[in-house]
């Protein structure tokens, strides 16, 4: 059993730690701001995934928005990992680590371009998720053009409500995403009599960062209905994609134990398609599998105080990781070598772009530091890098994969060079 994170003092006054490899160290070889993640935790993750649900047929489908490094998709897919999807982008990144690998694809998302299906029908995915009749009938269009059948699930919305933030809350009506499950049937029934549709599966992702297994069981139990129903009508379902979503704790001082998150992830999933044995299970975990793998490094530029409000600024900011900004969202950051000094200081950890918005943490308690320091922003492995901008003119941070004692770049840092490349005067 690994750590919940792999960043750890492997000693009283010593420095932050990837595994065995120094932080200190990676960060005066490659710069700040950086990202560094642990494969072995990452793999770890997804081995307890093959663990809860042996004896069900199942894929485990890495949702590739939440860090689509080459590296990580390259040794997930060497341990046999599937891949969830949204954009011809992200297929693309996937044909570049291993084109076989388009059978094991679950093409997700609202919006898909005729351009995007037609890549995605050439490389022979394994499932188009359709979210809309519209789509439905591009897709027929475009499978007949080529004359290759597309094999679908209709993303149904299945009205479950899982507390989340509501910008990655995707499961109410309300909601872009999928088909209203009461309308589904006959969408089936419809689509039964094209010879370009293949129908087989249901798909349901009802959000992200959800720490409890009850919603899932609820949407995978109203999934699992209308499967029953569909092979009723006669329709060979083959599989419930499942979605992802399954949620982490980014807070330190609460507990989070992952191996038994997941045994109840996998429990509810289990009692929703009891007595439908040989469906199988598409999963579609993101941040599960990589946020506690990565972190963010950064440097102290300046301490700053205005009035009684201090500051911390440092050389990231909310283009390189901005989950705070965006979403509110928690992240621990500690110190890489902390000071022998018991004295703590409570600040806003900021960073240098033009905007009120650019922070990491408003108000927070940390141990003093100093300019120099390095501090580690914890929990970053997942929507960190995926979703970084060169907002400012800012290049995006370079990227580090440790497994055991080894560490390699994964992905040199940006240069302005390479910003201007794209752009004539």
């Amino acid at each position: 059993m690994l750590p919940v994170r792999p960043f750890v003092y492997p000693a009283k006054n010593s420095p932050l730690t990837c595994g065995e490899v120094p932080l200190d160290a990676l960060a005066q070889k490659y710069g700040t701001p950086l990202y560094v993640y642990s494969a072995d935790h990452i793999l770890y993750r997804l081995g307890l995934f093959a663990e809860v649900f042996a004896g069900q047929r199942h894929l485990v489908c890495y949702a590739v928005k939440a860090n689509s490094a080459l590296a990580i998709l390259k040794f997930l897919d060497r341990a046999g990992a599937g891949f969830d999807i949204v954009s011809g982008g992200e297929l693309e990144r996937v044909l570049a680590v291993d084109k076989s690998a388009a059978a094991r694809v679950v093409f997700s998302g609202v919006g898909k371009t005729a351009p995007e299906i037609d890549l995605a029908l050439r490389s022979g995915i394994l499932l188009f998720n359709v979210e809309s009749e519209g789509e439905l009938a591009l897709l027929s269009e475009r499978a007949a053009k080529l004359r290759k059948p597309a094999r679908i699930s209709l993303r149904v919305n299945p009205d479950v409500f899982a507390e989340t933030h509501p910008y990655i809350s995707t499961g109410l009506r309300e909601h872009k995403f999928g088909i209203d499950i009461l309308r589904a049937r006959a969408v089936y029934r419809a689509v039964a009599r094209n010879r370009w549709i293949e129908p087989a599966g249901v798909s349901v992702h009802i959000g992200s960062q959800i720490r409890t297994a009850e919603p899932f069981g609820a949407a995978a139990t109203r999934a699992a209905a209308l499967i029953r129903q569909l092979r009723k009508d006669g329709l060979p379902i083959k599989f419930l994609d499942a979605g992802g979503g399954l949620g982490i704790e980014y807070h330190l001082d609460l507990p989070f134990h992952p191996e038994e998150k997941i045994r109840q992830y996998a429990s509810a999933l289990r009692q929703a398609i009891s007595g439908l044995p040989d469906l199988q299970l598409l999963l579609e975990p993101g941040r599960f599998l990589v946020a506690q793998a990565g972190a963010l490094l950064a440097r102290v530029l300046y301490l700053k105080k205005n009035g009684a409000k201090n500051f911390v600024i440092l050389d990231a900011a909310m283009n390189d990781l901005i989950r705070p900004s965006l979403y509110q969202a928690h992240h621990e950051i500690i110190p890489v070598a902390p000071r022998k000094s018991p004295r703590k200081l409570t600040a806003d950890i900021v960073g240098p772009v033009c905007e009120t918005g650019d922070f990491f943490a408003r108000d927070r308690e940390l141990p003093a530091v100093r300019p120099g320091d390095l501090v580690a922003i914890l929990d970053a492995g997942a929507y960190g890098q995926s979703l970084a901008s060169n907002y400012n003119s800012r290049p995006r941070p370079a990227e580090v994969l440790v497994q055991g004692k080894r560490a390699r770049l994964i992905r040199r840092r940006e240069t302005t060079k390479d910003l201007l490349a794209t752009e004539m005067a």
